[in-house]
């Protein structure tokens, strides 16, 4: 079992193409369930989760971030057609995937502090606690033989995912993940040298 474990972290990668065949949404419940195995500061679970399977609402969303990626990059000043080719690139990745989940969070039940200094730190401990769960849910998903990517665009436009979505007030989107069954197994993996980031005292 510990082998299996360390061989799943290992091999784990970033599936962007996916086929046709639909996820069940049982299978998806199974990696929303996994994912709420993780650690969370406090207990609290901060993490919440949106699944979209329909098309439309896909498509919606999709093109209201590409909107909002296009104006932003352009307002940089940068070259319009490869704005074109990475909107594009984006709006495949979500519209093509038979699944996405949006995962956000929420401090509403984290703890409360009169002072800014503690309040951010409360908040990055749910930001954390989600990224937590974000991992379990895309080594669930590994396991399960389904394929998944993590993208972290709805930092960038979390009010316009929230109001596509039409989100609880509370939930702040902090990724999409995409799942489906692998076309392709991912891009080989390249990772530094765990000595090379390690300050030992």
């Amino acid at each position: 079992m510990a082998a299996d474990l360390l061989r799943a972290l290992r091999e784990r990668r970033s599936v962007r193409r996916y086929t046709a065949e639909p996820v069940a949404r049982e299978q998806l419940l199974q990696l929303l369930e996994i994912a709420g195995w993780a650690p969370s500061a406090h207990n609290r679970q901060p993490w919440r989760f949106a699944v979209l399977q329909s098309s439309g609402v896909k498509q919606m969303l999709a093109a209201a971030m590409g909107d909002r990626l296009r104006a932003d990059r352009l307002a940089d000043g940068d070259d319009p057609a490869l704005v074109a080719q990475d909107t594009e690139r984006s709006r495949a990745r979500i519209v093509d995937a038979p699944a996405v989940i949006v995962a956000c969070m929420t401090v509403a039940e984290m703890d409360s502090y009169t002072d800014d200094r503690r309040t951010a730190a409360e908040g990055m401990m749910a930001v954390q606690s989600t990224a937590m769960a974000v991992q379990n849910l895309l080594l669930a998903a590994h396991a399960g033989g389904l394929g998944a990517c993590w993208m972290c665009a709805p930092l960038f436009c979390q009010d316009t995912v929230a109001a596509v979505l039409q989100l609880p007030a509370s939930w702040q989107p902090q990724a999409l993940i995409t799942v489906g069954h692998p076309a392709s197994n991912g891009k080989p993996a390249l990772r530094r040298v765990a000595a090379d980031m390690v300050h030992w005292l």
